[in-house]
């Protein structure tokens, strides 16, 4: 645990935004989405007037969080290469790091904020799934909303395991539910 830092006054607010953001990122990896936002303004070094300065709740701190995790799915979804196979890889592999990202999609119906990043996500989904239906890889009555549950699925497993244990249960979770997908 860190030591609370000086208040340096208006020129740290950067930093103090990118410590955070930091911490925050540990504390929803290990505590999931509804990790404690004191917890979170301890390990950054900063009291909770600055974390709420800069976060006036907890879904714009998750929002923060996780808008890397959704810049590098849409990025990997704009590469012409890309397969729905390197997407939903991508998206086990963010949910293995922090099964908080998919908390956060999870809690969309709550506020409209999150149910952009889950419409965002959904979006890049179904222009990969409708190129994997077109070759065949992927069977015609999946949507994109199926792929979701599959995800929240593994997540829901993955949320009650260790980390240490979390690739190897994603895949096997995985092997499992492709022959659905695929026919």
């Amino acid at each position: 645990m860190r030591t609370r830092r000086e208040n340096r006054g208006r020129n740290a607010a950067a930093a103090n935004r990118v410590a955070l953001i930091g911490a925050a990122r540990e504390q929803f990896a290990s505590e999931g989405f509804d990790a404690s936002l004191s917890a979170i303004a301890r390990q950054a070094g900063v009291g909770q007037g600055s974390l709420y300065r800069h976060f006036p709740d907890r879904v714009s701190l998750a929002l923060a969080v996780f808008d890397d995790n959704v810049g590098a799915l849409e990025a990997l979804a704009a590469a012409p290469a890309s397969t729905l196979d390197d997407l939903l890889a991508l998206i086990t592999e963010q949910t293995v790091a922090s099964v908080a990202f998919i908390d956060m999609l999870h809690a969309s119906d709550e506020d409209p904020r999150l149910r952009d990043v889950v419409d965002r996500v959904r979006d890049l989904l179904e222009g990969k799934l409708r190129a994997a239906q077109q070759d065949g890889r992927i069977r015609a009555a999946v949507t994109a909303d199926d792929l979701l549950l599959a995800v929240r699925m593994i997540a829901g497993l993955l949320a009650k395991s260790t980390p240490a244990e979390r690739g190897e249960l994603a895949d096997r979770a995985w092997a499992m539910l492709r022959p659905a997908i695929t026919g």
